[in-house]
Parts: structure tokens; sequence; C-alpha cells
């Protein structure tokens, strides 16, 4: 069962209640993310990711990771450009542990600057081993072009020059800021009860009232179509794609259904095509994103530099053909079985259920049954996929490409994406 309520902090919970489980899952989301930083601030949100669990006045690091060992739990955090989310999972005899730990670092978090200036370190790192993974750079350097300008496009975790020049009060401005109940869900699923649990985060409450979910303008229209990083490596790294729609606009249903058909299985066109009848990838696979206002759906290969550009041709060929003729019956069941599947796998278990609640909660504003996504699903028919096909194929097409090559040889594709 599934319940929702607005604490009287202004913290909105949603709760679902697994009778056959003896675990809970947990976690708060906060309603602020990558896109929410200015410039100067870059990389904030993921700075807090890191340090929120670094300790609190009354609990250091190390007495956090000792009770949760103790009890056989464990916690994590990740950040993305819309929200930053702080989670814990045990066997739920423990819950009021879960619950006093999250919101002991929510509500009284050290932030110490010693403790920002250890993590400085980890996180400038994390951005050269990033640097150093092509396929990362590509992805990377794919959204900048397809948002320019636009916190949209940048990574999460900052730049080094924005990390290394944040300090402890620029984090805590940040944190101060967004880290409020009015921009906050907490979400809890397993063996539990939504009064308890309403009860227990009313009483560990100790926060600043108020707050409220950031403003955010949406992209330009405008898209870079071309970025090349030349790189002396044994294969090519090429993102390929377009803007699309929004998570909260009805056309992601046939959209999630022609990114199946795309690239987004084995049976998939570009798998079968670029993988199984030609070998000539490895990795190959399409992948659609959807934000506030924006959205996107992009085509990743790794190849041999020397098959780039007939791989190209093929994907370049696919979505052609899927704006000109849509997609047969059969791949319409195959995809609706698969999507089907996927939702109903992806709940099989207490941090899953957690995640599901949680992000539709804080992004839908509802949490829809399973039953009701699933009709959705089905309600979608080749007309639809058709017509969202046709839609992208007016949008402006962006391609990152990481290997050992210059602009130069893309001018084919390039005058074929610039066309658009």
């Amino acid at each position: 069962m599934i319940e929702t309520s607005i604490l009287s902090s202004g913290i909105r919970l949603v709760t679902e209640t697994m009778a056959d489980v003896r675990s809970v899952a947990m976690a708060y989301w906060v309603g602020s993310g990558s896109r929410d930083e200015p410039d100067e601030l870059a990389g904030a949100s993921h700075f807090l990711e890191h340090l929120l669990f670094k300790g609190t006045a009354t609990r250091p690091a190390a007495a956090i990771a000792e009770a949760l060992d103790e009890v056989g739990g464990d916690c994590n955090a990740f950040t993305t450009k819309e929200y930053t989310t702080f989670y814990v999972r045990l066997l739920a005899d423990h819950l009021p542990l879960g619950l006093d730990i999250l919101s002991d670092i929510m509500w009284e978090a050290a932030l110490r600057p010693t403790d920002v200036d250890a993590e400085r370190m980890v996180i400038l790192d994390e951005i050269l081993m990033h640097a150093d993974e092509p396929a990362d750079l590509a992805a990377e350097q794919w959204q900048q072009s397809l948002f320019p300008g636009h916190p949209l496009g940048r990574d999460t975790l900052g730049t080094s020059e924005t990390i290394a020049a944040l300090g402890a009060g620029d984090i805590r401005g940040f944190f101060e800021q967004h880290y409020r109940p009015g921009n906050m869900v907490v979400s809890v699923a397993g063996d539990c009860t939504h009064d308890a649990v309403a009860a227990d985060l009313e009483r560990r409450f100790s926060g600043s009232p108020g707050g409220n979910a950031p403003g955010r303008a949406a992209p330009g229209p405008e898209a870079r179509p071309l970025r090349v990083i030349r790189r002396p490596t044994e294969q090519a790294h090429v993102v390929y794609g377009v803007r699309s729609v929004s998570r909260t606009d009805e056309r992601r249903w046939p959209l999630a259904v022609l990114n199946h058909v795309l690239g987004g299985g084995l049976s998939s066109r570009l798998f079968q095509k670029v993988r199984e009848e030609r070998g000539l990838a490895y990795s190959v696979w399409s992948e659609r994103a959807a934000f506030q206002d924006a959205g996107s759906l992009g085509v990743y290969v790794g190849t041999a530099p020397e098959h780039v550009d007939e791989v190209l041709q093929i994907v370049t060929a696919e979505l052609e053909l899927l704006a000109e003729r849509g997609i047969t019956d059969r791949e319409l069941a195959i995809a609706k079985g698969n999507l089907r599947a996927e939702i109903l796998l992806s709940g099989e278990d207490s941090g899953a259920r957690m995640s599901r609640i949680g992000a539709a909660l804080l992004l839908h504003g509802e949490v829809r049954t399973t039953d009701e996504i699933l009709a959705r699903v089905e309600t979608v028919g080749p007309a639809d996929v058709l017509a969202e096909a046709r839609e992208l194929m007016q949008a402006p097409r962006t391609l990152s490409a990481v290997g050992p090559f210059d602009e130069s040889a893309f001018e084919g594709h390039l005058s074929a994406v610039a066309a658009r």
C-alpha cells in the first residue's frame, strides 16, 4: 500500500508497505541538482553528496559507518542534474537507526572546512578519472553541445576550476538555500507503516522551516552540431542524437517504445544491424533522458575509427526509416513486453520500491500505481511512435566524438546534421 502526506515541517512523505519483506529502505530526496547551481558553484550538489556522510556535530563519520556495519546496513548518495538523493537500506528492526542517521546528516551536517578540503581532492581525482575515460568524455561533450551555455549541459561533477575554488562557506550557503523541507521528499519502502514513519520524522526534524523548489529557465533552441576531441585511442567513441520531450510530456510514452526499437535491447535495430549482422561495434545502444523542461535521445557507439563513417550512416538511415515508415506490429509488441518486464522487475525489492515512489513524488507530484503505468504504456500505438519519430527528425542533431581524428573526418555527416 502506498500512502503520502505532508508533514508539519513541509516535507512530503511517501511510504509503501511491503508485508512480505523484512527490510526497509529510506531516502531523503532534495529537489536540487547541478542545473540549479550558479556557474561559479558548479559541482556544489555533488560536493554535498560527498560531505553529508562525513559526519555531524555529534556523530562522526566513523560512528555512522560503525552503526550501519553493526546491523548489516548500507548507505550511499547520488547526484543528478535535477535532484540529489541520500539513502539507507537495512533490516526493518533497525528502521529508527536509519531515520536517525539520515535526519542527523540532513539537519545537523558538520560541513567542516577540513572535510571540504579532504573531499575536494577526492572530487578532483574523480574529474580526472572521467576525463581519462573516452566514452564518458564523449557523452559529457554531447550534453554540452545539446544544451550549449545552459546548466543542463554541464557535468554534475563541476570542473576542476570550480571545485578548486569552492570554499566551506560557499558549500554551506548552497546547502542552507536548497536543503530545506519545502524542497524535499522522504520515501520509505518495506516493512513499515506510514503513521509510524511520519511520527518518527516529525520528532527528528530540527532544520529551518520553509524552502521551495528552485526556479529554472528552460534551455534555448540552439544546439552545437559537432564536437570532436582528438585522442590517440584504439577505439572511437561516438554519441549522436537529438533533443526530445520533457518528463511530463505525454509523448514520452511513444518515445520509450521508439527508443527500445531503435537501440534499447538485443533485438533493437541498431544492435542487430551494427553488431550482429556487420560486426562493426561491441557496444551500441540508444538512451533517453528527460528533465523538467527538456529531454534527449542519444545513440552511443564504441567502434574502430575506420568504421565510424559506416556506423553513422546506419544510425542516420534507421532514424530516417523510423520517421518514414514507423515500426512494425512485431516491434511494438516486443517493446511493450520489454517495458512491462522492466517496470515489474524493477520493483522486486524494498530499495527499488523506495526509489520509484520517491522519484515519482518529487518529479511528478504524484505516485501512480504500477498498473496505471502499465496501462498507459499499453495505449501506445504505431501511429504514436511514427508521429514522435517525425518530430525527432525535425530537431537539430548533435554529434560528439572522441578518437584519433579531427572534425574534418565528419564533414559529410556535419552537412546532414547542420541541414536539420
